[in-house]
C-alpha cells in the first residue's frame, strides 16, 4: 500500500511543480514597452544670492522643455533659494538669464514644486524613488512608469563625486545610483538622461550600473565649470557656461525637430565651455544618431495600437431611404431575418454541453493562477501527505 501512496506523492509534486513552471514570471523584461510618454526633473541645489545663475539655469531649462511640449503636471521644478523676491533683486519677481533682460523667466506660467528648504538630499531621492509619505500631493511625485523617459537635470555646486545641497549637506554619487537601482527596478523608466551642470560633473556617474541611463556632464573630473557673463544691473553672473550653449542648441529646434542627441553632444565647444563635456554610453542600448533629442526635452504623442482594422459604425438608414423601398424588397429583406435567426437557433442547438470534468478542470485552473506562491504549496502539499506516507507504511 505504501508504493501508491509513494507515486502519488511523487504525481503530485511533479504536477505542481508543472504548474508552477508555467505561471508567468514578475520579472518580465521592459526592453519591449513602448515609449508613452516624457517626464523632468529640474533641480537647482544652490542657496544665497551669488548663486543667482544656478536658479536662472533650473528656470531656463524648464522654459525649454515645457515650449517642446512637456506640460507642468509631468515636470517635478526643485528650487532651493527664491532669487526673484530677494531684497537685492533690482527686478523684484523677475529673473533673467541674459543681461539685455528680455526675457522673465520667473514669469505668470511657473510652477514651483519644491522650493526653499523642501530642496533637501531626502526628498530628491523620495521624488526619484516614489518612497512619499501619504500626505504628499501627486503634483509632488514623479508619477512614471515603465514606457517613461526621464530627463533628470541638476546643477549647482559639486566636487569629486559629489553635489552639494543648500550648502549643508551632499548628494553621493553612490547614492545616485542607488536611487536610479531602484527606479529600474520598481520600473519607473524606461530611458533615463541625467545632465549635470557642476564642477567635476563626470564624476557623479561613476557608480552608474542601471541599463538604459545616459548621462551627460559639463566637466570632468579635475575640472572647473565656469559661468558664461556677470550682469552689471543684477550684480552676479546669470548663467553658466555649459547650461547657455545647451540653451542655445534649442533655441533653433521646435518640438517637431529631429535633431539627434549625438548633434548636442557633438556643439559643446570645449574653448567656449572652458571645460571639457562627458557624456557617458556604456548603459544605453541605442545610437545616439537615431535617438532625437525630443525623446528627453520634448513630448511624445500617446499612440494606441490595435491588432484589427478601424471599423467604422453602420450608418443609420434615413426615413426617405425606407419609404423608396419596394414591397418586394421588404419581403425579401423579412425573408433574410428569419433565415438569418433560424441559423442561429441552429448553432445554440448544435453547442454541446460542457462535460463536468471539463468544468471541474477549468474553475482549478483559475484557482491555481490566482496562488502567487506556488513553492509553499507545492511544499504544504508534501507536508500533508507524509502522515498519510507513514501510517501506510506502518500498516503494511
Amino acid at each position: 500500500m505504501a508504493v501508491p501512496i509513494l507515486f502519488l506523492l511523487l504525481g503530485l509534486s511533479n504536477f505542481i511543480g508543472c504548474v508552477a513552471n508555467g505561471f508567468p514570471s514578475s520579472s518580465s523584461s521592459s526592453e519591449t514597452t513602448m515609449h508613452t510618454n516624457n517626464w523632468a526633473v529640474l533641480v537647482c541645489t544652490s542657496r544665497f544670492w551669488f548663486n543667482y545663475r544656478h536658479m536662472a539655469n533650473t528656470l531656463s531649462l524648464y522654459r525649454t522643455v515645457k515650449r517642446l511640449g512637456i506640460p507642468d503636471e509631468r515636470i517635478i521644478l526643485m528650487l532651493a533659494d527664491d532669487m526673484a523676491c530677494n531684497a537685492r533683486n533690482k527686478y523684484p519677481a523677475q529673473v533673467f538669464n541674459n543681461e539685455n533682460h528680455k526675457l522673465n523667466l520667473y514669469g505668470d506660467n511657473v510652477e514651483v514644486d519644491y522650493r526653499g528648504y523642501e530642496v533637501t538630499v531626502e526628498n530628491f531621492l523620495r521624488v526619484l524613488t516614489g518612497r512619499h509619505e501619504t500626505a504628499v500631493p501627486r503634483s509632488k511625485r514623479l508619477l512614471s512608469d515603465e514606457g517613461s523617459h526621464i530627463l533628470l537635470y541638476m546643477t549647482g555646486h559639486g566636487g569629486d563625486e559629489f553635489l552639494k545641497f543648500q550648502d549643508s549637506e551632499e548628494l553621493q554619487s553612490h547614492d545616485l545610483a542607488d536611487a536610479v537601482k531602484q527606479m529600474k527596478e520598481k520600473r519607473r523608466f524606461k530611458e533615463l538622461l541625467i545632465m549635470v551642470d557642476t564642477c567635476q560633473a563626470a564624476t557623479l556617474f561613476s557608480q552608474l550600473q542601471s541599463p538604459g541611463v545616459l548621462a551627460v556632464g559639463s566637466s570632468k573630473k579635475g575640472e572647473n565649470s565656469y559661468s558664461h557673463h556677470l550682469d552689471s544691473d543684477v550684480g552676479v553672473s546669470v548663467v553658466d557656461r555649459f547650461t547657455y550653449y545647451t540653451l542655445a542648441f534649442f533655441e533653433k529646434l521646435n518640438m517637431y525637430d529631429n535633431a539627434s542627441l549625438i548633434s548636442l553632444f557633438k556643439s559643446y565647444n570645449p574653448n567656449l565651455l572652458m571645460s571639457t563635456a562627458y557624456y557617458r554610453t556604456d548603459l544605453y542600448q541605442r545610437r545616439l544618431e537615431e535617438v532625437p533629442v525630443t525623446n528627453f526635452f520634448g513630448s511624445v504623442m500617446e499612440t494606441i495600437h490595435t491588432d484589427s482594422a478601424y471599423k467604422a459604425l453602420p450608418r443609420k438608414r434615413s426615413g426617405r431611404d425606407n419609404i423608396k423601398m419596394s414591397p418586394d424588397e421588404s419581403v425579401n429583406k423579412g425573408e433574410r431575418k428569419l433565415t438569418e435567426k433560424s441559423d442561429e437557433l441552429d448553432q445554440i442547438s448544435n453547442v454541446k454541453p460542457e462535460c463536468p470534468f471539463t468544468r471541474f478542470r477549468s474553475s482549478f485552473n483559475s484557482k491555481l493562477e490566482k496562488i502567487e506562491n506556488v513553492d509553499s504549496l507545492m511544499n504544504y502539499g508534501l507536508l500533508m501527505m507524509l502522515p498519510l506516507l507513514v501510517v501506510s507504511t506502518w500498516l503494511s
